[in-house]
């Protein structure tokens, strides 16, 4: 009973982990001009803005978790 307990809080930390990887990679990505959106959606301003939006609250989220723990 223990060992899924232990395996189940494994499994969320790397799933959680891996999500903060992923937006992190997105959004340095948007920020640093590899993935952008067409000029009638907005074009590279819009794509940067929301880049920047992606990382700080993904950092924001990390440290509210850590604080969490």
């Amino acid at each position: 009973m223990a060992a899924k307990k232990i395996g189940g809080k494994i499994l969320n930390f790397v799933a959680w982990l891996t999500g903060v990887i992923v937006s992190l990679a997105v959004g340095f990505a948007m920020v640093g001009g590899t993935l952008s959106l067409p000029s009638w959606l907005g074009g590279q301003v819009l794509t940067m803005v929301a880049g920047w939006i992606v990382v700080i609250t993904t950092f924001l989220s990390v440290v509210l978790a850590i604080i969490n723990k």
